[in-house]
């Protein structure tokens, strides 16, 4: 466990100042190498599509990859930190959103609140995933249990959840929406609409859903994969309101992602997520060098891409144990 006092606190923050800035050249720079292999690899699919279906799919499943990317970048802008300025990482972050498929004021106002209440056990339900404690579990219904149980299933999780993303919950918005974030919804869903629309006058429907239905169906697993085991991890954190503490939720409650250098460039570091949680204004390409250069995080968790996959059998939150647990472990314990 790692301490949380108020002179631990400052002083964190002052190891992070250094990497709270954005350096425009790597920014820009970061842009090109994300934009335009995604642009490149994105045409070749279709092009190779005349040649053989079995040749356009993995290039679509690449483009996916740099899609990811490109999301982090959508991601920093939300943070208003991957440029120096509110205009350009408003208008970097709007069409970066339309390329992901997010719109940016909605998933701006919703990550903010998970980085608010993340491990608040109190104040679950914006910009996370579903999870119940045990007590909260064996309240339920027979038939709210099951529907909870599917929800919390890996095969609908990675199967069914991209779909959920990108045709309901990121095309409508939330009843407190202001104007500006309910219009730029409404432009992210029409722009990619007459997006394929157009693909689809060009190649034809059916290559362009198979295209696109592809690129943004792989990144979005992935994107939910990670989601899911930066925060669902072994030994994690969540306590009660009256317990709970921002910096213990970053350290203990956000995952060191240990990932393979090729997957870790291609998230955009985004497995440093401790770093990130601590200070969101740390744009990506400052992620590790925070990490290595503040010594309060050589004690944070660290998990593999190999120990990550047993983590798909935590169901619910163990306020007892203080752990995540699987069903069989909690019918086990009953």
């Amino acid at each position: 466990m790692i301490p949380s006092t108020l002179k631990l606190q400052a002083d964190w923050q002052d190891q992070l100042v250094p990497y709270q800035h954005a350096d425009t050249k790597k920014s820009i720079m970061q842009l090109i190498n994300t934009f335009f292999p995604f642009l490149s690899l994105w045409a070749l699919a279709y092009l190779s599509l005349s040649l053989s279906i079995w040749l356009a799919i993995p290039i679509a499943v690449i483009a996916a990859g740099f899609l990811i990317r490109l999301f982090i970048i959508f991601h920093d802008c939300t943070h208003q930190s991957f440029f120096q300025t509110h205009q350009a990482n408003d208008i970097v972050g709007i069409i970066t959103g339309i390329f992901t498929f997010f719109p940016y004021d909605q998933w701006k106002y919703e990550h903010a609140v998970h980085h608010a209440t993340s491990g608040n056990l109190d104040k679950r339900g914006v910009g996370d995933m579903w999870m119940l404690t045990v007590q909260e579990f064996n309240q339920l219904s027979p038939s709210q249990q099951r529907i909870y149980r599917i929800y919390r299933n890996p095969f609908v999780m990675l199967g069914i959840g991209p779909l959920y993303l990108f045709v309901l919950k990121n095309r409508r918005n939330r009843k407190k929406a202001s104007r500006k974030e309910r219009i730029n919804t409404h432009v992210t869903t029409f722009s990619r609409l007459a997006l394929f629309v157009l693909l689809s006058v060009v190649f034809s429907w059916q290559k362009a859903l198979l295209i696109e239905g592809i690129i943004l169906y792989v990144a979005a697993a992935a994107g939910i994969w990670l989601f899911y085991v930066q925060h669902q991890f072994d030994q994690s954190y969540f306590e009660k309101n009256n317990k709970w503490d921002f910096f213990r939720a970053a350290l203990e409650g956000s995952s060191f992602y240990k990932l393979p250098q090729p997957l870790q460039w291609i998230t955009g570091n985004i497995g440093y997520h401790h770093v990130h949680h601590l200070g969101s204004k740390v744009p990506n390409y400052y992620l590790q060098q925070a990490h290595e250069h503040t010594d309060i995080f050589k004690n944070v968790p660290v998990i593999t891409l190999s120990a990550s996959l047993r983590f798909l059998r935590f169901r619910l939150w163990d306020e007892d144990q203080h752990r995540l647990v699987s069903f069989k472990e909690m019918y086990a314990q009953n």
